[in-house]
């Protein structure tokens, strides 16, 4: 299931990433994103009322904006 901070962002959405590191998550039920480029991996993950990306939403403009908005009003 689409996790609620994602809301109205669509599929395939593009987001600013610095680096290509990225963290596996332990258990695969936290991820709460992915991104594929040139491989899939996790890009976001949440757990109870915590939601974090590998990626910056201050520098992805509209999208990066919409999920700061859906954050704010997620009530986990």
């Amino acid at each position: 299931a689409k996790h609620p901070v994602w809301g109205d962002v669509p599929d395939g959405s593009y987001f600013y990433f610095v680096h290509s590191f990225y963290a596996r998550p332990s258990d695969a039920r936290h991820s709460a994103g992915e991104t594929d480029y040139g491989q899939r991996f996790c890009s976001a993950v949440a757990r109870d009322n915590i939601f974090a990306t590998q990626f910056h939403p201050e520098k992805s403009a509209d999208h990066g904006l919409a999920l700061y908005r859906n954050f704010l009003h997620w009530n986990p």
